[in-house]
């Protein structure tokens, strides 16, 4: 079974679109756990196709943040990127987009997620989900569950797009989805 997006072509498009779009080096860490972000590409799609566009002078390394090499789209990746994007569904390439910003405007503003699982007397389960900036909590929030297995499927949940949970909390509460009330 391979990516969602398509075959290898649609894969290394997919990437330099969001390169192209975010503007930065990023290191390999980084941009993974960013296309990473809509399950469009699986992770071994990713990892060949990386090697893949490095080899094809698509993309190069820049420098280093951090112990980690960066690395940027080249003029040639660019042109690819701007000349076959129409290959790849544009949803699918601003649900991503939209996707990569959010998470990186959570891991450069150095917002920590919390979250933990307790086991109550009743027997229920609650989930502790917190997101914390420069020592501020920023968002808590307390669940009961029913059972230890949908407790921790929910921390994971939390613990993988602590973003897309909080930037759904906030549209519940600003009535900015009415959709799911109806």
């Amino acid at each position: 079974m391979g990516s969602a997006v398509g075959g290898m072509k649609n894969v290394k498009i997919f990437v330099l679109y969001l390169m192209q779009n975010l503007g930065r080096p990023l290191d390999f860490i980084t941009l993974n756990e960013i296309v990473m972000q809509t399950d469009y590409i699986m992770y071994l799609d990713f990892s060949e196709a990386f090697g893949q566009m490095l080899d094809a002078d698509l993309i190069r390394e820049v420098g280093e943040k951090n112990g980690e090499k960066t690395y940027e789209i080249t003029e040639k990746g660019i042109c690819v990127a701007e000349n076959l994007s129409s290959d790849v569904l544009s949803s699918i390439l601003d649900k991503s987009l939209a996707a990569a910003l959010r998470y990186l405007d959570f891991k450069e503003r150095g917002i920590v997620a919390k979250c933990k699982t307790a086991r109550r007397e009743d027997g229920a389960y609650e989930i502790d989900c917190s997101l914390v900036e420069q020592g501020k909590v920023i968002f808590s929030n307390i669940l009961t569950v029913d059972s230890a297995d949908r407790a921790r499927r929910m921390a994971e949940n939390f613990r993988d797009r602590p973003e897309v949970v909080y930037r759904g909390v906030l549209a519940l509460l600003a009535g900015n989805m009415n959709f799911l009330f109806d």
